[in-house]
């Protein structure tokens, strides 16, 4: 099968139409954020090698970005103006995964679980729970991982359910499920039986028919609360429905799914730069002599934040499949750069980056996980070739 047309060299080429030049420090340098990036300081940072060697789950950090108003930028339906700024929602986690990329995957699964109940086709379900979501009162995940790669032809749905009086009768396993815990809740999409239909629909972890179950040990993303999720006759009320059909809901909330995801890549991108501008103090009069400097990554960081910041104006009410594939090209892209970047830290870092605390083993680590975290860039060149195929 042919490969899809990608072009590494210009993959962030949208944003250079933009008239404004928007870099990292734009992005991320919004009043909203100074107080976001004092929480980062204060309440992350001290705890970023227990997360990552320790498994530690940062919960109180994560009910405070809530309390900071960071799980609302993207949602319509929680500003007073009712205006959406996905922009802001990336740069709180960009933020975030500057520091810790584990937790700013944790952002990203909060986000995007507020994502899809601003998009609910039922309103009083969305009115329900958004809120408790928003104000991250209420912490969970997504589920939709088994969900994406099934759409892309790569696995069937791994959950089904049985419609009964007052909603559904779930069973089935999800492998992996991210920023759960025993009170949390998550989104998942399920098989209806005897049905070509599909629902998505929350599940309470705490709720009679599910329990969670520790997955084995990473080498990474400990701290991100990853679970595997068994469903055994587990009731689904219909409050806890977010679409009954699934057909209309995906194309809503596909782009934004994926470009929120640029939260992660763009922050581990600069954290590696900043590894390299770090070892400048000691190493600057060897490092000169390898092919990868800062200044080339901080232009197409730069490239990447133009490119973001146009797109995020179209995923919130643009449906169409020529938007996701400039979506997916992006997110292709940050994969790519993530990677070129964290191997250049590495390099930087020389043998000071083997130490098990040393931040550019973790980025290096984070920078694989940006590249095969759903959608992965695999999954990411298959879904090209069908879209340009159609």
């Amino acid at each position: 099968m042919p490969s899809p047309v990608l072009l590494p060299n210009h993959i962030f080429a949208i944003g250079h139409i933009m008239n404004a030049i928007i870099d990292f420090n734009q992005l991320t340098e919004h009043p909203v954020l100074a107080e976001i990036k004092a929480l980062v300081n204060q309440q992350l940072a001290p705890h970023t090698i227990a997360i990552d060697r320790q498994g530690y789950y940062p919960s109180d950090f994560l009910h405070g970005l809530g309390q900071l108003g960071a799980y609302r930028h993207h949602l319509a339906s929680q500003q007073p103006d009712r205006q959406t700024d996905l922009t802001q929602a990336i740069a709180v986690m960009a933020s975030v995964s500057q520091e810790c990329m584990s937790t700013g995957f944790c952002v990203w699964c909060q986000d995007t679980l507020a994502w899809y109940l601003e998009h609910a086709d039922d309103e009083r379900v969305r009115d329900n729970w958004l809120p408790l979501i928003s104000s991250g009162v209420q912490l969970g995940g997504t589920g939709l991982s088994n969900a994406m790669k099934h759409f892309a032809s790569i696995e069937p749905l791994k959950i089904r359910a049985r419609r009964v009086e007052g909603g559904y009768l779930a069973n089935g396993t999800l492998p992996w499920v991210s920023n759960l815990d025993k009170h949390h809740v998550f989104a998942a999409i399920f098989q209806l039986e005897d049905s070509s239909h599909n629902i998505m629909a929350l599940t309470r972890c705490d709720q009679p028919g599910f329990r969670l179950q520790q997955c084995a040990e990473f080498t990474a993303l400990e701290g991100s609360g990853t679970y595997a999720c068994h469903f055994k006759d587990s009731f689904i009320p219909d409050q806890q429905v977010i679409s009954h059909d699934v057909t209309t809901l995906i194309p809503r909330i596909r782009s934004g799914f994926v470009l929120l995801q640029m939260g992660m890549g763009l922050g581990v991108i600069q954290g590696c730069i900043d590894i390299m501008r770090s070892m400048r103090e000691t190493h600057q009069h060897v490092n000169c002599f390898l092919d990868e400097q800062p200044e080339a990554l901080e232009e197409a960081l730069d490239d990447a934040c133009k490119a973001t910041t146009l797109l995020a104006k179209d995923a919130v009410h643009d449906a169409s499949n020529a938007l996701f594939a400039d979506v997916l090209q992006l997110r292709y892209g940050a994969s790519e750069l993530a990677l070129r970047a964290s191997q250049a830290a590495m390099l930087h870092a020389g043998a000071r980056g083997y130490l098990a605390d040393a931040p550019a083993q973790r980025k290096l680590r984070e920078a694989y996980f940006v590249a095969i975290v759903t959608p992965a860039m695999k999954h990411i060149r298959k879904e090209l070739y069908r879209l340009q195929a159609a």
